[in-house]
């Protein structure tokens, strides 16, 4: 499996230590943990952001009408000639 080599500062050493022993586990698996949980958040958001797309885009037409003031200017008005 591949490898990831991390730098920590004293003090985030000493946490780290200090909380995977307060969870009987070992710091590798707490990082990774941690790292995963990260990933995992990561996808889910992606993955709401592009169903919020796909929802506004196959009711664009309704927020259009329900909020005016938000739709950008047609290009060109509003200009003095």
């Amino acid at each position: 499996m591949p490898a990831l080599n991390v730098e920590f500062s004293d003090r985030e050493l000493e946490d780290l230590r200090q909380i995977a022993k307060e969870r009987g586990t070992s710091m590798k698996a707490l990082v990774r943990e941690a790292a995963a949980a990260d990933i995992a958040r990561h996808r889910a958001l992606q993955e709401g952001a592009e169903e919020f797309r796909r929802f506004f885009a196959s009711h664009a037409d309704e927020f259009a009408a329900a909020f005016p003031d938000d739709e950008p200017r047609a290009r060109g008005a509003g200009r003095a000639a």
